[in-house]
């Protein structure tokens, strides 16, 4: 495999515009079946649910925290290279981002546990894709500027350099417990199978460049570096060969690897609902508490060790007539020797992007009607704060979720009102490291036995999304129990 289409095909990989994986206005929806993937515990009132295969939950989501496409790709007369230093070399940090990530609920059913009416299950599968690249911000420049004039002496910081993508195919399964009135648990166990995987994140070392003795400049290198993937070499190795059947050999290996003949690991998911008094409820969850041990298909590439180049050196006149191409040979074999580049294929473990939200949401207003009344469910039918509805909530969520630079945290603000069990709505407003200005909407719609919903995010921004900084949709359609049904 060649090298440099090999570092090439990653970083297109992790180039996509992309996010961060918060769904604020999924989250405790709890009309919404699918609310179960990002809190097992929400208290759910269902009897049965089944989602239509595929269409049943698609989210789609891309962000970046520095520049825009408008930002360097609008006409407004400024000339490229410009641009490029101004807005984005001058202002993206080492801690900017470019993610993205896309869910399809390829399968999704839940019911209710006959003999224990307090129980309902849930499982199914779904596929998911993470990226996530940060700005290499002394890479950039160096790129850009070179190593000399106002960079020397300079001292590159090569740990820049970090990314991770991942797409992997869940089987999961959850049980949703009431344990009382007030109290709600849930746990959902998960299977992995990676479709690919790759990361380069425990990068260190530098690059300076200084006055040199035996030449104008020395340039030292100190380096640690490391790409790891797994399930990447075969599907370019089959791009690579580009022939007549490249589609049904892609086609076989996504095939293979959706249904579990890829690399495996298990994961775990928790969640709760406690009312702490018949109209305030707080919630929380924690998801993706997993691993995935990569084994097949597995190509590293290491870079480790340290030298110091000065270039060829050579005296004059006395080597005039010496110069050949056995100089430039001599020091590309001292760098390898000091520097050395290495493949392997041993196995790794990569950890899923763990995730955790929670919320205090306050419930009020009158009017409504008591939840329980002909939806089936048959739970604690005798009442209690619990048979009570209130029309209208609003709370606060907070959402934080681990990726390889740390902690990436949003806070919001939310208001919820129902129509009756027909329509229920939803707006937000999302403070985070992507939008300040970040105003969402969902909606959901019953209609008999079918459900629908869809829920927007950063809707400020959907005249110009080349200009926006974050966009997420999410969407799908299940069939409910209704009334006795």
């Amino acid at each position: 495999m060649r090298k440099s289409n090999s570092w090439f095909l990653v970083l297109m990989l992790g180039s996509v515009l992309c996010f961060g994986q918060n769904k604020e206005l999924l989250y405790d929806f709890k009309e919404i079946p699918q609310s179960l993937l990002v809190n097992p515990g929400v208290q759910t009132t269902l009897k049965w649910h089944v989602g239509l295969p595929i269409i049943s939950g698609l989210a789609f989501q891309g962000a970046t925290s520095g520049v825009t496409v408008n930002d360097l790709f609008a006409n407004d007369g400024v000339d490229f290279t410009t641009k490029v230093r101004e807005r984005l070399l001058d202002v993206m940090q080492d801690r900017d981002d470019f993610s993205t990530t896309s869910q399809i609920d390829g399968i999704n059913i839940g019911f209710r546990g006959k003999n224990r009416p307090d129980d309902y299950y849930s499982f199914g599968m779904y596929g998911e894709m993470d990226v996530i690249v940060y700005w290499p911000k002394d890479l950039a420049i160096l790129a850009f500027e070179g190593n000399g004039g106002s960079n020397i002496g300079r001292s590159f910081d090569l740990s820049d350099l970090n990314l991770r993508g991942e797409m992997v195919n869940v089987l999961h399964f959850g049980v949703n417990r009431k344990m009382s009135e007030n109290l709600t648990l849930g746990i959902r166990a998960k299977v992995y199978s990676s479709i690919f995987q790759f990361q380069s994140i425990k990068n260190r070392g530098s690059f300076t460049t200084v006055p040199g003795e035996n030449n104008i400049y020395q340039s030292d290198v100190d380096a640690d570096l490391q790409l790891q993937t797994a399930g990447v070499k075969e599907i370019y190795d089959i791009l690579d060969e580009d022939t007549s059947t490249t589609q049904k050999e892609l086609a076989e290996v996504f095939t293979k690897r959706v249904l579990f003949g890829g690399n495996l690991g298990l994961g775990l998911d928790l969640g709760f609902s406690h009312r702490l008094n018949p109209q305030t409820t707080i919630t929380g969850s924690l998801l993706d508490v997993g691993f995935i041990y990569n084994s097949k298909d597995v190509w590293n590439y290491t870079v480790k060790g340290s030298t110091s180049v000065e270039g060829i050196t050579v005296i004059l006149p006395d080597d005039i007539n010496n110069l050949n191409n056995d100089l430039w040979q001599d020091l590309i074999d001292d760098v390898d020797e000091n520097l050395p580049h290495r493949e392997n294929g041993s196995s790794y473990i990569s950890w899923r992007p763990v995730k955790a939200y929670g919320s205090i949401r306050h419930d009020f207003g009158e009017g409504g009607i008591n939840v329980f009344d002909n939806c089936g469910c048959g739970v604690n039918m005798g009442g209690g704060s619990f048979s009570d509805y209130y029309p209208n909530s609003v709370g606060g969520q907070l959402y934080m979720i681990k990726r390889p630079k740390g902690v990436q945290a949003a806070l919001t603000g939310f208001y919820q009102r129902r129509f009756g069990r027909a329509v229920a709505l939803k707006a937000t407003y999302t403070v985070d490291k992507y939008s300040l200005s970040n105003i969402g909407i969902g909606a959901n719609f019953q209609l008999g036995p079918i459900n629908f919903y869809v829920l927007g995010d950063n809707l400020l921004s959907y005249s110009n999304l080349a200009d926006s900084h974050y966009a997420s949709l999410q969407f799908g359609i299940n069939i409910l129990s209704w009334n006795d049904n």
